[in-house]
């Protein structure tokens, strides 16, 4: 099976091809299983172990720089991505390559849904996948923590912003405490007075209209309006989207029922790419093929808009002292999410002697034979399939 990236390049630092930009991106997209946190390991192992197109410290301030910005925050980060290889056009096709896929094959499963009135079974045959991705994040880990918690500061943040988050803190209210301490603590040790401006320069967006005039059966202009208030509004990873869909379409609207809005979560869960392609599910039961195009435009318009406006300012912020403490303080919370994440799934995920097997397997071959993150994927999903076929693992 043929890796994602080709050998590196003697100058890696070669801007790409838009087609090629399409192919790297459109492979993620169909091969990035897990959630947030999975996809932003995935990236780091393409794009700075085997493609060195940035290191591990500027992709870090792109991966907090997606968390000050509401919207999906993996595929924001595929935006920032584009946007730092090729400019506006990069941004737009890495975009539209990573969420394509996810968008598509939901799309699918969501006409198979409306047509036989529950999911298809086949859906369950990717159970091997989870230990995999599980592994995926522990190695993406283990390889960013020490350029993350550098420092005393930044390792009790990010072991405070762990606390919290297993706690069962919001994600949004970890970040923001670990970048103000981070920033108050980095204030406190430099006389700097050109460090407070830009702060917050990269908090641009909020809900910015409300529900009025939505009563009424959904069509696809005001699934598209519902769709864009989330994807403006909605900090934090693909796992609080559900709280938002719940609010909006089952309690306020009336739209879905509590069964189908947890069919389309599921849909969202199983196929690869963004999570947030759970709103192509809900758009085609609502409003058939043009609600899954408007609510899929709708929820992911507002990370295309915003990561365009704010990528310049990620460097401006890193001059700044006061600014680039807290951009450090983010990356240590963010971490720690990952590890949050990654301790919550693996309760769900690693459940019997087959499933820790095969994410023991996943590590070996990550860690020892230093074999591709995409390989490893799709090769323990191939051995789920398998070992289910055969009865010996279960959905």
């Amino acid at each position: 099976m043929p890796s994602v990236a080709p050998p590196l390049a003697k100058d890696s630092n070669e801007p790409p091809s838009l087609v090629e930009l399409a192919r790297v991106f459109g492979t993620l997209g169909l091969t990035a299983f897990g959630g947030p946190a999975a996809h932003v390991a995935l990236m780091r192992e393409e794009f700075v172990s085997r493609r060195r197109w940035l290191d591990d410290a500027a992709f870090l301030d792109l991966v907090a720089a997606t968390n000050l910005i509401p919207g999906p925050n993996s595929t924001e980060l595929a935006l920032h991505l584009g946007h730092r290889r090729r400019g506006l056009a990069g941004l737009v096709v890495a975009g539209l390559a990573f969420v394509g896929p996810a968008a598509l094959l939901t799309g699918l499963l969501a006409w198979a849904y409306v047509q036989y009135g529950r999911l298809p079974r086949s859906v369950a045959l990717l159970q091997g996948v989870k230990p995999a991705m599980l592994a995926v994040i522990a190695h993406a880990v283990v390889g960013l923590a020490p350029t993350v918690l550098r420092g005393r500061t930044r390792s009790l943040l990010g072991v405070g912003a762990l606390a919290l988050a297993l706690a069962g803190v919001s994600e949004l209210v970890v970040l923001a405490t670990a970048g103000v301490l981070s920033a108050l603590v980095g204030a406190a040790s430099s006389s700097s007075g050109t460090a407070r401006r830009g702060g917050a320069g990269l908090t641009l967006a909020a809900p910015f209209f409300g529900a009025a005039g939505l009563a009424g059966a959904p069509t696809p202009a005001t699934v598209f309006e519902v769709f864009l208030r989330i994807g403006s509004a909605l900090f934090g990873s693909g796992y609080v989207l559900l709280s938002f869909l719940r609010s909006e379409l089952v309690v306020k609207l009336g739209w879905l029922a509590e069964p189908q809005l947890l069919d389309a979560v599921a849909a969202g869960q199983v196929t690869p790419g963004p999570v947030f392609s759970t709103a192509t599910f809900v758009g085609y039961v609502l409003a058939g093929a043009p609600g899954a195009l408007a609510a899929t435009a709708g929820i992911f318009l507002p990370a295309f808009v915003l990561v365009a406006l704010s990528g310049r300012m990620v460097p401006r912020l890193r001059a700044s002292r006061f600014a680039g403490a807290f951009l450090d303080g983010l990356n240590a919370a963010s971490l720690a999410l990952m590890v949050a994440t990654m301790w919550t799934l693996g309760r769900a995920s690693l459940v019997d002697p087959v499933s820790l097997a095969l994410g023991a397997t996943a590590c070996v071959l990550l860690i020892r034979f230093r074999v591709g993150a995409t390989r490893v994927v799709l090769g323990c999903g191939f051995a789920g399939v398998a070992l289910m076929a055969l009865g010996v693992m279960h959905g």
